[in-house]
């Protein structure tokens, strides 16, 4: 059961290393691409032995076509993580739409419309 916590926190470790290095690849290599400009990256979970790690992103405005523009570079993005990263093998990636805080609006809003 120990090692599975240390699996676990490896995991994180690596998760929490990827999205930090991720961040700034987008913040530095497509500072002009206006779709990327609007992404926050918000959080990772690393799977499959740490080999995959899917990033959970924000963008306030057309969610739809970020996708498919992070979708569309996500080689690129990979390929300059290789170059960041000090692992022997860098891990695929996949970005993935967080819909935490519009759902947290439902939520709220739901609670307030209980009151009236």
């Amino acid at each position: 059961m120990i090692k599975k916590q240390v699996n676990s926190n490896r995991s994180e470790k690596i998760a929490s290393k990827v999205q930090t290095l991720v961040a700034e690849i987008l913040q530095h290599d497509f500072f002009d691409d206006d779709l990327i400009k609007g992404v926050s990256l918000v959080g990772a979970e690393a799977h499959g032995g740490m080999q995959f790690v899917k990033l959970f992103f924000y963008a306030r405005e057309k969610q739809e076509a970020t996708q498919k523009r992070l979708d569309e570079i996500t080689k690129m993005v990979r390929f300059a993580l290789a170059q960041k990263i000090d692992q022997k093998y860098v891990p695929e990636i996949r970005f993935v739409y967080d819909d935490t805080l519009e759902r947290a609006d439902r939520i709220e809003e739901l609670l307030n419309n209980i009151d009236k």
